[in-house]
This record gives C-alpha cells, structure tokens and sequence, in this order.
C-alpha cells in the first residue's frame, strides 16, 4: 500500500449465519488478515469473535467501528 490515506472499502462477510458487510480502511483490512492469519483464523471467524466481545458491552460500537478498536488495542 503506497498510502494509508484511502476511504474505506465494504466487504461482505458471513458471521454466524448471517450476511454482513463492514466498511474498513484498505489498512485495517490488511491488520484485520494478519491478526486472523496469527490466530489461525478466517477473517470471518475473528470478526465475529469480535463481534460477540463487543455485544458484551454495555453501549456496544458498531461492528465497523469494534474491529477497528480491537486491532488497535491487540496491536499495542
């Protein structure tokens, strides 16, 4: 990637069972492939692992917004 700086890109997804698309960054999704590729994971698999961490939360983000959270905290 010659820039971070690109509007996001919306990819479909299926997460238990359900048809879902996230709008991410060319940057997250690139972070989002290397952490599930580290965990041994599908990428589908560790966003809805996300997914259910962020249903937990009293005032849960958007999912969008939750993996991009997560990247960021598990990158630190």
């Amino acid at each position: 990637m010659t820039t971070p700086y690109h509007p996001p890109v919306k990819r479909s997804l299926s997460i238990a069972g359900h048809q879902t698309s996230i709008s991410l960054e060319p940057l997250f999704w690139e972070m989002l492939r290397a952490a599930a590729q580290a965990e041994g994971l599908a990428v589908a698999a560790l966003v809805a692992r996300i997914d259910a961490e962020r249903i937990k939360s009293p005032t849960p983000p958007g999912l969008a917004s939750a993996v991009r959270l997560w990247l960021v905290a598990n990158r630190l």
